[in-house]
């Protein structure tokens, strides 16, 4: 099993790397090459399993070196982000849509079929969206990084379509907890957030205690990732693209399970400024439906409590948990 991952050096690709290395097996067979792809590739194992790619994927040379002895599986990850590709529309255009868009050109032409888990997002949704959403919600991009998405997806469909290339997207939300680094995310203050609380930090919260957003881990993220890869073709349907359960939380339920976890005494280090674009981006996030996804065995993370643990792991997160079952901390499950 020959496996490629563009974006490997990115938060979920380093996770998903790690994953594949442990776990050693997709789709039932034992991984025999990890390629891996990007800009910078510093600080992976040295495993013999492991090929490294150093590059832009707008090299379409770059790919088809990465390609040359074959592939089963690829897990296209890479992205310019949405705030940075509205404001450097040229790069997201070359990244997000030209790259994906050869990338998908070159596995039709290898031989037999390949698996490609395409990371969509839920940016493909744009803004005023409806009180109630369900995993049919037609997609109305309002920034260009959902756009782009939007294609790769009716690309995807497509050569899935035609046979020639087994693809999957699947539209993620906001992964924490992620480095505390310029990434360009609009939604980084979602993960900003838990590390401050988790470390002690006083922490101005660009947005409402009142503000609802989507969270998953980066745990979580993975195993739907994973799934996504291991779904038989012969059960898939004529669409190959998956809004994935997630959690639709306020920020004061997010907090709720900090103090829980960390203590209600770091509370008073988080105060509010909120900021009208993100307030109006990330403050009243509906509850999403999911049926069709979860039958697939797509999953959330089952509560906010499990999404802090599987975000930062806290030491005596569980032990703590158990004894404050009043402060409200439940599933917030979204279907």
């Amino acid at each position: 099993m020959r496996v490629m991952i563009t974006g490997a050096n990115g938060f979920v690709g380093r996770a998903l790397v790690q994953r594949l290395l442990d776990t050693n097996q997709l789709r039932g067979q034992p991984i025999s090459a990890l390629i891996l792809l990007d800009k910078e590739l510093a600080g992976f194992t040295d495993d013999k399993r492991v090929r490294r790619h150093c590059g832009s994927v707008t090299d379409a040379a770059l790919l088809r070196r990465a390609l040359a002895d074959g592939i089963d599986v690829v897990f296209h990850l890479v992205s310019v982000p949405g705030g940075a590709a509205e404001q450097l529309y040229s790069l997201g255009y070359q990244v997000n849509l030209l790259a994906s868009l050869e990338l998908l050109d070159q596995l039709r032409e290898q031989p037999g079929v390949p698996v490609l888990v395409y990371a969509s997002s839920v940016a493909v949704y744009g803004g005023d969206l409806p009180s109630r959403m369900d995993e049919r919600a037609v997609p109305h991009p309002q920034i260009s990084y959902g756009a782009h998405k939007v294609m790769v997806e009716t690309a995807l469909n497509d050569l899935a379509r035609r046979g020639e290339v087994d693809g999957r997207a699947v539209r993620l939300p906001g992964i924490v907890a992620r480095p505390r680094e310029p990434n360009g995310l609009r939604s980084a203050f979602m993960s900003d957030l838990l590390h401050a609380f988790a470390q002690g930090e006083p922490y101005c919260c660009p947005v409402s205690p009142q503000a609802q957003a989507w969270w998953m881990s980066v745990r979580c993220c993975v195993d739907n990732l994973l799934q996504a890869a291991e779904l038989p073709t012969a059960e898939l349907g004529g669409s190959r693209v998956w809004q994935l359960p997630l959690l639709h939380l306020s920020i004061a339920q997010v907090i709720d399970a900090l103090a829980a976890a960390y203590g209600q005494e770091r509370r008073g280090l988080i105060s509010f400024v909120p900021d009208a674009g993100l307030q109006a981006l990330f403050g009243s996030f509906p509850a999403m439906k999911t049926p069709l996804a979860r039958a697939l065995g797509f999953r959330h993370d089952g509560s906010a409590a499990a999404l802090i643990r599987n975000s930062l792991k806290p030491a005596g997160s569980a032990r703590r948990a158990r004894g404050r079952t009043a402060l409200g901390v439940t599933d917030h499950a979204t279907d």
